[in-house]
């Protein structure tokens, strides 16, 4: 224990001391960002609290838009207005486009695979033009639409239930097990759970409790030293969660391939793991089993955590805003007819409900800081040196509440964007929710399909009130990659005629 916290101690301050040697070679003109005092050893981790993204937003006002902290042994960057953020993820991409790779990301090697944590290069470029070219691109997004469809009408009917029973709708969970079951059937050409049912939580708890840990401060990250013992259990939970996702899609792909070898040809499949397969018996050496094991992780995690996390915080804002509800409703059902169910080609016809969701974009971004970059070499950016392997955090939460870009930025107003042209697919860094540049969310133009239908879903046919006993909507966060309601949205519906 005695060389353990020797190391603790004299690693920090050489790396330290190697810093600031840095910092005087980079010759006149050019300094570090400013930011908060950092403590001997631990920097600033204790600045970070359990919200990090609302503590950096608050350092951010003191120490300005681009704000260097000291993270145990590690430098952090953190990018706070919509010019720096420019400059991170468009003009200067390609100096800050790799990841820094967080410790549970490397549980059973998914940094390896994963196309969300591998280097730009050939791997990752292989997987994304899989990715956009077969799953993503327009093409395949419209051949799947009659599918989206079924599921959105499972929604409508469940909701319909609540109705005759009386019952209250968990939104979060009712969303999220249609966002599970759209993607489960495009992966594998089978739903995984049934809405309400306790398949449909367990589903759910896995995907919280993963995309949480995946969020949390860890001290594996700020000391590498630390890896070997995992202080916080942070690795062996993310391992075992992992490990049975595993497990499921090795049992679906084992089913699959013995399926085939059997001759059994009665059976066509049409989805993405069927495509994933033959690219791997096509090239087996450069895209493996354990690139499609971790490519459907990925998919399945953050497709159906996301969307439906977004549907959530929408329909929490409009219980909260009735008069931004019944304005919804109303350009609805003017554009639908009654009982009519809202087709995708239908969303360019309703602008308030786009700007229901770009405001939901704003207070409530699905990923606060983003994912993590990392600065390939010394960089100057906006007058300072970002300096070499130093993370990069893009506070998008931050960015959204800033009060210099937006009037009355904490108040839930859709009809800013009625007025605004601003969209979020990654060219107005005022709203850039799926990020920009290189690494710009490949599942955003299903992302923007499956909200706005779902969010229509739930608003354009019935009218809502919090269960008996509710005074408010509870609006506390829950921190992780994704940024999630602390309580659950249960709200009771009344059908119209």
């Amino acid at each position: 224990m005695d060389l353990i916290f020797t190391l603790l101690v004299i690693l920090p301050l050489a790396a330290a001391g190697l810093w600031f040697r840095r910092a005087l070679r980079r010759g006149p003109g050019l300094k570090l960002p400013p930011g908060p005092t950092p403590l001997p050893i631990l920097g600033n981790i204790l600045s970070l609290g359990r919200k990090p993204h609302q503590s950096l937003a608050r350092l951010a006002r003191v120490h300005g838009p681009i704000m260097l902290l000291k993270l145990g042994t590690r430098t952090a960057a953190v990018i706070s207005s919509p010019e720096a953020a420019r400059a991170v993820l468009q003009k200067q991409d390609l100096a800050f486009c790799n990841r820094s790779v967080p410790d549970t990301s490397r549980v059973l090697d998914h940094h390896r695979y994963s196309v969300v944590w591998l280097p730009v290069g050939d791997q990752w470029r292989m997987i994304r033009r899989i990715c956009k070219d077969k799953m993503f691109s327009a093409q395949c997004l419209d051949a799947g639409r009659s599918l989206r469809m079924e599921k959105l009408k499972n929604l409508v009917g469940h909701v319909d239930e609540c109705c005759a029973s009386g019952r209250a709708v968990d939104v979060g969970k009712a969303a999220f097990t249609t966002s599970l079951n759209l993607m489960w059937t495009s992966l594998f050409s089978a739903d995984a759970a049934e809405l309400g049912s306790s398949s449909s939580s367990e589903f759910r708890d896995l995907v919280s409790a993963m995309m949480e840990l995946g969020g949390k401060p860890n001290l594996s990250d700020y000391f590498p030293i630390l890896r070997g013992f995992d202080p916080q259990g942070i690795f062996r939970s993310s391992e075992a969660y992992v490990a049975k996702c595993f497990a499921l899609f090795d049992e679906i792909i084992d089913r699959r391939v013995k399926m085939k070898s059997g001759g059994d040809d009665r059976t066509v499949w049409n989805d993405m793991l069927e495509t994933l397969l033959e690219f791997n018996r096509e090239d087996p050496s450069r895209f493996t089993l354990h690139h499609v094991k971790n490519l459907l992780l990925n998919l399945f995690v953050a497709g159906s955590d996301t969307t439906s996390g977004t549907v959530e915080w929408a329909m929490a804002e409009l219980i909260r805003n009735p008069d931004k509800l019944r304005k919804a409703r109303h350009e609805l059902r003017t554009v639908l007819s009654p009982d009519q169910l809202i087709q995708e080609s239908d969303i360019s016809q309703l602008p308030y409900l786009r700007s229901i969701v770009k405001e939901t974009f704003r207070l409530h971004p699905t990923l606060p800081l983003l994912l993590p970059r990392k600065a390939m070499e010394d960089t100057e950016l906006n007058g300072y040196i970002i300096p070499k392997n130093a993370q990069i955090m893009v506070n998008i939460w931050a960015i959204g509440r800033d009060t210099e870009v937006w009037q009355d930025a904490d108040k839930f107003i859709p009809e800013r964007f009625m007025e605004k042209d601003i969209d979020f697919r990654g060219q107005h860094f005022e709203l850039t929710p799926f990020g920009g540049g290189r690494r710009i969310c490949l599942g955003l133009p299903l992302a923007y399909r499956m909200v706005h239908i779902m969010l229509a879903s739930f608003v354009k046919d019935y009218e809502w009130k919090l269960e008996e006993g509710t005074m408010k909507v509870d609006m506390e966060e829950r921190f992780g990659l994704s940024l999630q309601k602390a309580i659950s949205l249960t709200i009771v519906p009344n059908k119209l005629v």
